[in-house]
């Protein structure tokens, strides 16, 4: 059997009980917590038949990782990794789908509030390289809030390969966002049908071999003098005009 993942924090193992009980193994509840949210979460378990142990502070911050778990942890079955086959079954079923691409994304709390959003504004996936960039660890599941476990998680071997296969197999456009001359303010290009939506790492922006993959250039206008946003706020601002265009031309 696979090595157990370990959720924390609240709202991670209340959603993951409310979506995907059947993955939960044992419940770690800190010894003396007794409240609301709590029991809500013990009442979501109880008709699985969950395990659920009282544990010390010490012992919840060793299962977690870091002492910010909230008071509980699960021990979980964890998922199959997901990769491009899968990606290509999901354009298969709906090739007007709007994905997520991340190019190196290397911080897990950047990655887990952008998963958050993604999951908000209805993207079916989010696609990552499997080296070099953030995976899904316990940390980015808490930032993500429950969004994990309503959005696919791709990790590709080599994501300009992957556009381009995407582009030429499904027809889906490639937008990236990034500051060039040929940049549209992206109010100003059609985000609706089959498309995946790029965004830079955090320090050096899209990659050359992946801004090679792009269609379309985007910017998100700024008033003053500054120029970039962290990833995962711009992830926002661009999903949410990606949403608008795409319900308006329905």
């Amino acid at each position: 059997m696979a090595k157990a993942e370990y959720y924390y924090g609240v709202h991670s193992v209340e959603s993951l009980l409310e979506l995907e009980p059947e993955r939960v193994l044992t419940l770690f509840t800190l010894k003396g917590r007794d409240d609301q949210r709590l029991k809500r979460i013990l009442q979501l378990a109880e008709p699985f038949g969950v395990s659920v142990q009282q544990a010390s502070r010490d012992s919840l911050e060793k299962l977690a990782g870091q002492p910010f778990h909230q008071g509980v942890v699960a021990a979980v079955r964890p998922h199959p990794v997901l990769n491009e086959n899968d990606l290509d079954q999901l354009l298969k079923n709906d090739p007007n789908a709007l994905l997520l691409g991340l190019d190196h994304i290397t911080d897990p709390h950047n990655l887990g509030a952008c998963v958050r959003t993604a999951a908000a504004m209805g993207v079916a996936a989010v696609i990552v390289p499997r080296d070099r960039a953030a995976g899904m660890t316990p940390t980015a599941r808490k930032v993500a809030a429950g969004g994990a476990e309503k959005v696919k998680f791709i990790q590709v071997t080599n994501l300009a390969r992957t556009l381009g296969h995407i582009k030429e197999t499904y027809n889906v456009r490639v937008v990236g966002t990034m500051l060039d001359e040929k940049a549209l303010p992206i109010h100003q290009c059609d985000l609706t049908g089959g498309l995946v939506l790029v965004m830079g790492a955090e320090d050096t922006g899209l990659r050359p071999i992946t801004q090679s993959q792009c269609d379309y250039t985007v910017f998100i206008p700024m008033s003053g003098n500054l120029q970039s946003l962290n990833v995962s706020v711009a992830t926002g601002m661009a999903l949410y005009e990606a949403t608008r265009q795409r319900q308006d031309s329905h």
